[in-house]
C-alpha cells in the first residue's frame, strides 16, 4: 500500500492506492487547504489519523525542485525531506519529486474523457512530449520516450525570463522591472501574476476600476479567482478583467510554445494546472491557437503539434501513484 500526494502552494490531495486498485481507484483520497498546515508532515498525519490501513511507502509530487532528497517549496514555507517523512510517519521509504514530473507522469494515463483538444495535430507516438501548468506558480516538464514507456523530467522553466510579444506586453515588463529584479513567466503567467497584469493594466490607464470590483478585489486574499469571475461573467463582464484574462492567455500560449519549439514536442503538448480548465473559454478562441503557432519559420511545424488542457484535476495525483507503484515498491 502506498499514499500518493500533490502538494501544491495552495491545496494538497492524497490519496492511498493498492497494486490491485490502480492509480484511477484510491482507496481513500482526501483534498486540504496547504496553507493551514505548517508542514507536510501535518498533513498526512491529519489524513492517517482514523485510518487502519498499513502503509509502506510515500510518493509526493511537490510544487519546487527537488535537490538530493529535499524540496525547499517555492509557494509555501515548506522544507521536506524523504528522511523526515519516513521517519515522522515511520513507512518503509519515502520519494519526493516535482510536481510537474508527477503531472507528466499522469499523461499517458489520461483519456480522452480527461482532455479537451485545442488542436488536433498529428501526433507523433514515438516523440517528445510536454506538460504546462499554470496555477498557484508555473511548471513545466517533458516526456520523453523510454523503451515501452516514457521518462518524465522537470524543469524550472516557468522561471525563465519573461519575453514579451507585443507593445502592451513590453510595457507590462517596464512595470514589473520596476518592482521586482527578475520578471519570469510565472511572474506574469499564473494564479500570482494574474493580479499583476490587471494592476498594471488599471495603473497604466487602460480600463477603469469599477467601485463594486475593488471593493470585491480589497475583500479577499486572493484576487486571481475574482478577475477570473468577472472576465467571464456571461452577463456582464467586466472590461479591465477580460484585458487581463486576454493578456493572460496570449502569454500562455506563447510560452507554450516556446516549450513545445524547445523540446519538439510532436508527440503532444499538455496545458495543466488549476487555471486551463477554468478559463477554457479564453483558450478555445482562435487568437490563443495562433499566439501558440506565431514561430516564425516554424509555424507550419507548431500546426502540426497536438494540443490539448488537461481537465482531469487528479492528473497529478495520478502521475505521483504511478510512480509509487511502478517503482517506488518492489
Amino acid at each position: 500500500m502506498i499514499i500518493a500526494g500533490d502538494i501544491g502552494g495552495t491545496k494538497t490531495s492524497l490519496g492511498i492506492y493498492s497494486r490491485e486498485g490502480g492509480v484511477r481507484h484510491p482507496i481513500r483520497e482526501r483534498t486540504f487547504a496547504s496553507g493551514d498546515y505548517g508542514s507536510l508532515e501535518e498533513i498526512v498525519v491529519e489524513f492517517l489519523k482514523d485510518e487502519a490501513i498499513p502503509i509502506e511507502h510515500a510518493v509526493f509530487g511537490i510544487a519546487g525542485p527537488v535537490v538530493g532528497s529535499e524540496v525547499k517549496t517555492t509557494n509555501i514555507p515548506w522544507i521536506v525531506s524523504e528522511e523526515n517523512i519516513t521517519e515522522q510517519l515511520g513507512i518503509t521509504s519515502a520519494r519526493l519529486i516535482n510536481d510537474l514530473e508527477a503531472i507528466a507522469l499522469g499523461v499517458p494515463h489520461l483519456t480522452g474523457e480527461d482532455l479537451h483538444t485545442l488542436n488536433d495535430g498529428q501526433r507523433d507516438d514515438h516523440a517528445t512530449m510536454a506538460v504546462i501548468a499554470p496555477g498557484t506558480g508555473l511548471g513545466e516538464a517533458f516526456l520523453i520516450r523510454d523503451n515501452d514507456g516514457y521518462r518524465a523530467h522537470a524543469s524550472e522553466g516557468g522561471h525563465a525570463d519573461f519575453a514579451p510579444t507585443g507593445t502592451v506586453e513590453i510595457a507590462l515588463l517596464q512595470y514589473l522591472r520596476r518592482q521586482y529584479d527578475h520578471v519570469s513567466y510565472e511572474r506574469v503567467c499564473s494564479g500570482r501574476g494574474i493580479p499583476h497584469i490587471y494592476a498594471f493594466l488599471r495603473d497604466a490607464g487602460h480600463g477603469e476600476e469599477p467601485p463594486w470590483l475593488a471593493a470585491e478585489l480589497a475583500a479577499v486574499d486572493d484576487a486571481a479567482p475574482v478577475i477570473i469571475a468577472n472576465a467571464l461573467h456571461e452577463e456582464r463582464p467586466c472590461p479591465l478583467c477580460t484585458a487581463t484574462l486576454d493578456i493572460f492567455a496570449s502569454v500562455l500560449a506563447a510560452e507554450t510554445g516556446n516549450l513545445a519549439l524547445t523540446v519538439m514536442a510532436t508527440g503532444g503538448v499538455y496545458i495543466g494546472g488549476g487555471i486551463a480548465p477554468r478559463i477554457l473559454p479564453a483558450l478555445q478562441r482562435p487568437s490563443f491557437l495562433r499566439v501558440f503557432t506565431q514561430k516564425g519559420r516554424f509555424a507550419g511545424l507548431m500546426e502540426r503539434m497536438p494540443l490539448h488542457v488537461i481537465t482531469n484535476p487528479k492528473a497529478a495525483l495520478i502521475g505521483a501513484a504511478c510512480y509509487g507503484l511502478e517503482r517506488a515498491t518492489p
